[in-house]
């Protein structure tokens, strides 16, 4: 019997006690978690993956709007007339040399009082200086001193047009040599509603004083920016989600049918003698070919992208 007392006392002794309920776990691991997040916020979707390079390019912009490397030296417009319409255009310069004892006609007058207006500093100077400062050039007694462009950053262009809630409409120029097709480039671009144009940093036209005054003026307001290596830099836009279209007269889709347009791209354009260089063309997502029933084999790099620009701010009306 008094074995039998002990065995019960350990089996007692033994019961497990009060446990810990599940505190309403289980009932709330049943219940629904919510509508399903949007694309962007959904780890590994593509949308996502643009949202975070977007997010990315914003915390990494540089607190300088533009910058474009090292300066190089100061631009010299020479002449009387080439003087006259570089003021009358807004060409950024900061100093008008004058000629000593120079014979005042109507274009002396214009650019003495166009130079006075915008605030420039006026310099008198005899004439072997300016001699030496031109290298000989007719410069007519009068020299006007243009600073270096200051470029932006291909990332400073497709990162404001993100900021403002805009899909990027970017031109780049790939080959382009003549400083006009460049300026007839940015005006097209300023006026279809682009966010600027990319120029390669070697062996091609950057923004000087004639590509200053074919843009009309709009190249105050429309950034240019200087790729160190094109492809590089379109790779990069690639991956934040920019389409890169190429135009090319053997292109595989006609403009009407490129739908891509209608979203954040980049159109590159080729030089009209050679066209797209082979590795920038092997980049781009699409080759493109702009319908000419006319019979012309090519448009210049001003008119080709004037005319896509169009087509895209059409679409994107």
């Amino acid at each position: 019997m008094a074995g039998n007392s002990q065995r019960r006392n350990r089996r007692t002794s033994n019961k497990k006690g009060a446990t810990v309920g599940s505190g309403g776990q289980r009932r709330r691991g049943l219940e629904g978690k919510g509508p399903t997040p949007p694309a962007s916020m959904r780890k590994g979707h593509k949308k996502n993956r643009v949202a975070n390079a977007q997010a990315k390019q914003a915390a990494a912009r540089r607190p300088a709007p533009r910058r474009g490397g090292p300066k190089g030296p100061n631009e010299l417009v020479v002449g009387r007339n080439s003087v006259v319409e570089a003021l009358r255009e807004g060409v950024p310069a900061k100093t008008l040399y004058v000629q000593q004892y120079l014979d005042n006609d109507e274009r002396v007058r214009e650019a003495l009082q166009l130079a006075t207006d915008k605030g420039l500093n006026l310099m008198e100077a005899p004439r072997p200086e300016l001699d030496r400062m031109t290298n000989g050039l007719n410069h007519q007694g009068l020299v006007l001193s243009v600073p270096p462009y200051e470029y932006a950053h291909p990332e400073d262009l497709s990162a404001a047009a993100f900021d403002d809630g805009e899909d990027p409409l970017i031109v780049a120029l790939d080959g382009i040599t003549d400083p006009r097709n460049l300026g007839a480039v940015v005006r097209s671009v300023s006026a279809f509603g682009g966010h600027g144009v990319v120029v390669p940093e070697r062996r091609a036209a950057g923004m000087t004083a004639s590509a200053w005054k074919t843009s009309a003026g709009t190249a105050a307001r429309t950034p240019v920016a200087r790729a160190t290596n094109m492809t590089r830099m379109l790779e990069s836009y690639q991956k934040e989600g920019l389409v890169v279209v190429g135009l090319a007269a053997d292109g595989d889709v006609e403009l009407h049918e490129l739908e891509a347009l209608e979203g954040p791209v980049v159109i590159v354009v080729g030089s009209e003698g050679k066209g797209l260089s082979r590795l920038v063309g092997e980049t781009c997502d699409f080759r493109v070919r702009i319908p000419m029933p006319g019979g012309a084999e090519s448009l210049n790099a001003g008119v080709a992208a004037g005319v896509v620009l169009y087509e895209a701010a059409r679409r994107r009306a």
